[in-house]
């Protein structure tokens, strides 16, 4: 016979409060048996099931997305276009991360030089400061085109 866990064991064993264990049952991500005194009783792949949500929750996946592409009950066979569509989606999902990563790459540079110009703070490092905000400014416009060219064009110094 295969082994349950109670909700408490789940909660402890994957670090996940007992009220988000029952909103994933509520909502029907996570369903799992219940015993007459509808206590729920976790499987192995239930758990299975919590980590991949846990996993797909830190990789920024709404639960939305997860419910919504990812069916999380076992088939036994898997429709290929449903697996086209779910690969489309996910290399959607890898696009706009990228995206993220190469902004957050221009924000940590731009932290970088204006850390770098306070502490040596001279005319040189100022411009070099001026001239990478410019930069970044250009290329925000170029994809926000409703905002305004006024500074756009630096601080004279």
């Amino acid at each position: 016979m295969e082994q349950l866990y109670s909700i408490q064991e789940v909660s402890r064993l994957l670090r996940i409060p007992k009220d988000t264990l029952r909103y994933y049952d509520r909502i029907g991500i996570v369903s799992p048996s219940r015993e007459d005194n509808r206590y729920r009783r976790y499987s192995k792949n239930d758990l299975i099931d919590l980590m991949n949500i846990q996993i797909m929750q830190y990789a920024d996946f709404s639960l939305d997305e997860i419910k919504g592409k990812f069916g999380f009950h076992r088939m036994e066979n898997v429709d290929p276009a449903y697996c086209r569509e779910v690969a489309a989606f996910l290399d959607a999902k890898h696009a706009e991360t990228r995206k993220k990563i190469a902004r957050l790459e221009k924000i940590s540079q731009l932290l970088d030089v204006a850390a770098e110009a306070l502490r040596d703070l001279n005319h040189e490092s100022d411009q070099r400061l001026a001239d990478f905000v410019r930069e970044i400014y250009q290329a925000i416009r170029k994809k926000e085109p409703g905002i305004s060219e006024e500074g756009c064009h630096g601080r004279q110094g």
